[in-house]
């Protein structure tokens, strides 16, 4: 009888060994199978979580077992770095936690709201419409003296940091945040210098930007149109007829040369017919345009025309008449290269 009593402990004790074991693998065992990213909706439940996970853990049944031991039930959305060897407890305390890791929000030069909006959603969960929606407020763009038009510069292309599940009002405010620290004293200072508002020199940042791909010269051509707006002549720059062009005939409306016929569409635009700056940018300036107004090449040309023997960069003038015989120059090429629109 004390014989058969003491099977029977040694069993219960090797019994409670094995679910002890059990227990302590299902919790502490190494589940994660290799390095992974993992992006958790907004509204997730635990099924479908578990289906996000299925391809880079052992089994989704011991998560599930520790998710409900520790009553995680409601997954906060995020970006989620997963490492090779992370056991079960630590996976689950990582996404109860809701400790994400951002995501790196790029954009260059867009033309429009609506070409930003579709770029940032294919970085964050928004949508592309949601996003839209809040940066055309109306309520927010009064507040913030924009409409719009104008709207397009609070956008600073860069990279950015936001959380993946940001919400489109969270990532309209927070760009607000870069561009009034983008914003700074001295920038502010060099603005009020040149007599121009911020508004002013995003608009003719725009107008560099869309004249020169060349980052080493826009200095030079933001000199040439500050000389001609401090002198009070009309701008002239062909990008905004082309925007004007644009806007009249739709976006998809392709202009490789700009016709005289062109240069008399009635818009504010049209910076021939009009004296000044434009109402708005005509695009999204990056920083080196930007910076480019701010820090003009102190010259005395009023006039450009892109260069024939240097391809992409412009020839200057100081006066007409030398304008007059290297727009001819252009002319010709242009004519030679069978572009006529």
């Amino acid at each position: 009888m004390k014989n058969k009593l003491i099977y029977i402990v040694v069993a219960l004790f090797l019994i409670g060994g094995i679910f002890g074991f059990s227990y302590y693998k299902k919790v502490f065992g190494k589940t994660v199978i290799k390095d992974a990213e993992i992006f958790i909706p907004t509204n997730s439940n635990l099924d479908e979580v578990s289906k996000l996970i299925s391809n880079v853990v052992e089994n989704t049944s011991d998560f599930t077992f520790v998710a409900g031991l520790k009553k995680y039930n409601k997954p906060k959305a995020g970006r989620y770095l997963l490492k090779k060897g992370m056991t079960t407890n630590a996976l689950v305390n990582l996404l109860r936690s809701g400790n994400q890791v951002a995501v790196k929000v790029t954009f260059n030069n867009q033309d429009s709201l609506e070409k930003l909006a579709g770029r940032i959603a294919q970085q964050i969960e928004t949508d592309s419409v949601s996003l839209l929606t809040a940066m055309t407020d109306i309520s927010f763009l009064k507040k913030q003296n924009l409409d719009k038009r104008s709207a397009l510069a609070m956008y600073i292309p860069n990279q950015y940091e936001f959380y993946w599940n940001t919400s489109p009002e969270k990532f309209r405010d927070k760009m607000l945040s870069y561009y009034n620290k983008f914003w700074n004293k001295n920038r502010t200072a060099k603005a009020e210098k040149l007599g121009l508002t911020k508004n002013q020199v995003s608009t003719l940042a725009s107008i560099v930007q869309k004249e020169t791909a060349k980052v080493s010269e826009r200095p030079t051509v933001a000199g040439l149109y500050l000389n001609r707006y401090k002198s009070g002549w009309a701008l002239q720059a062909d990008p905004t007829v082309i925007y004007a062009l644009k806007e009249k005939n739709g976006q998809d409306f392709i202009v490789k040369r700009v016709l005289n016929k062109d240069l008399e569409i009635d818009s504010p635009y049209n910076t021939y017919k009009n004296v000044g700056l434009p109402p708005s940018p005509i695009g999204m300036p990056d920083i080196s345009a930007i910076d480019a107004v701010l820090n003009p090449e102190q010259h005395q040309y009023y006039y450009m025309c892109a260069s024939v023997d240097k391809i992409g960069f412009h020839d200057f003038a100081k006066t007409l008449a030398q304008h007059n015989r290297n727009a001819a120059k252009y002319q010709r090429w242009i004519s030679k290269q069978g572009i006529k629109r």
